[in-house]
């Protein structure tokens, strides 16, 4: 297994370490999954994604380029800003799901630890004429919840104002931050790249605050599902599209039917079709009955047994005390709103659906 440069780290602050997506990663530490997700929501979580791919590109058409390849405005993307994107095939399926920001002559792309080196060999062979920079050399943080902007902010001054999806370069104690202002649990927070020689000392001073616990990949899921976001390869994956996903909001009228710069990204008349012609399946929130949770690959069946669905991601929500779900079912079932229940060990659970997320997001928006 791969190892980042914080695993030491994690070893010495007590971690259960696992393999994730090749890597040997922290599932939980000490105060455990339960509290360590409740931790997040009322103080300040520390989160490594190292893990995770992080990659620069360059060129004078880099832009024009990326969105050729992306169902995004890329284009009109404002300098100092981000933006959340997918890797599309010709089938309308994703193959991965991403962030990248404008840097003015340069984009930053964070993407799927999973998905990594296949996304940066498509993007090798499709940015004709463009640089894209592999960035192995740098650690990836994220800060999150109500007190990460009071807590970071005694470290990084200037990044006390920054808005959601801003990205800016910033320096601490003379070593220049990647700092992106978004997260995966519906906190507010940041994303921090930080060089690996200086990653333990970097995050030391944030543990240092009492606000702040490490957390690790077992809440991190737990969190972003109540914050109602994919996870790629269980709630999208190539088999499904950004309109069966309910990423609709992710496609900016300027790339769709009608918009100056309409389609010309792989799969493009099969997605923006599904904007008038609705798709035959849409991936949506229930609230389940009971404590037990509903998980991946459970169900979703109607009052006469007829499968309706799927189970894509589901769990206790530590938040709301009770199993939350994203399910992938039929468009025909939700529109009729037949009552529609979680077949759990050939025990029907009765589900709700519910708007997403399931738990309010906090993003500052200044």
């Amino acid at each position: 297994m791969k190892r980042t440069a914080l695993c030491d780290l994690h070893v010495a602050s007590g971690a259960r370490m696992v393999e994730f997506a090749g890597y040997e990663m922290p599932v939980q530490y000490p105060l455990g999954v339960m509290k360590e997700h409740l931790w997040t929501r009322e103080n300040a979580g520390l989160f490594d994604v190292s893990h995770m791919g992080q990659v620069i590109l360059r060129g004078e058409n880099v832009k024009a380029a990326l969105e050729a390849i992306l169902p995004v405005d890329v284009l009109g993307l404002a300098e100092g800003t981000q933006r959340y994107g997918m890797f599309t095939t010709d089938k309308g399926g994703i193959t991965d799901d991403l962030m990248f920001a404008n840097w003015g002559e340069e984009i930053f792309m964070v993407v799927n630890a999973g998905c990594k080196e296949q996304d940066f060999a498509y993007l090798q062979s499709t940015l004709v004429g463009c640089e894209v920079e592999i960035v192995n050399d740098r650690s990836l943080l994220a800060i999150q919840g109500p007190k990460a902007r009071e807590v970071f902010a005694r470290m990084v001054p200037d990044a006390a104002t920054m808005t959601f999806m801003q990205s800016e370069k910033m320096s601490w104690q003379g070593v220049e931050l990647w700092i992106s202002c978004s997260g995966y649990t519906g906190e507010d927070g940041y994303e921090v790249s930080v060089p690996n020689e200086h990653a333990e000392d970097f995050v030391n001073a944030l543990l240092a605050f009492e606000e702040v616990e490490w957390i690790g990949l077992g809440a991190r899921d737990s969190l972003r599902l109540e914050a109602g976001l994919c996870l790629y390869g269980h709630d999208i994956d190539t088999t499904t599209t950004p309109v069966e996903a309910s990423l609709n909001w992710a496609i900016q009228k300027v790339r769709r039917l009608e918009g100056d710069r309409a389609g010309g990204f792989p799969g493009a008349d099969i997605i923006l079709a599904q904007f008038a012609d609705k798709p035959a399946r849409k991936r949506v929130g229930f609230l389940a009955d009971g404590r037990a949770p509903v998980r991946e690959g459970v169900e979703i069946v109607n009052a006469s047994g007829e499968v309706k669905g799927v189970v894509t991601s589901g769990g206790f929500s530590p938040t709301l005390a009770k199993p939350i779900v994203m399910a992938y079912v039929a468009a025909q079932s939700l529109d009729s709103s037949e009552a529609l229940f979680a077949n759990v060990r050939g025990k029907s659970i009765p589900l709700t659906q519910t708007s997403m997320p399931f738990v309010p997001s906090r993003y500052y928006r200044g």
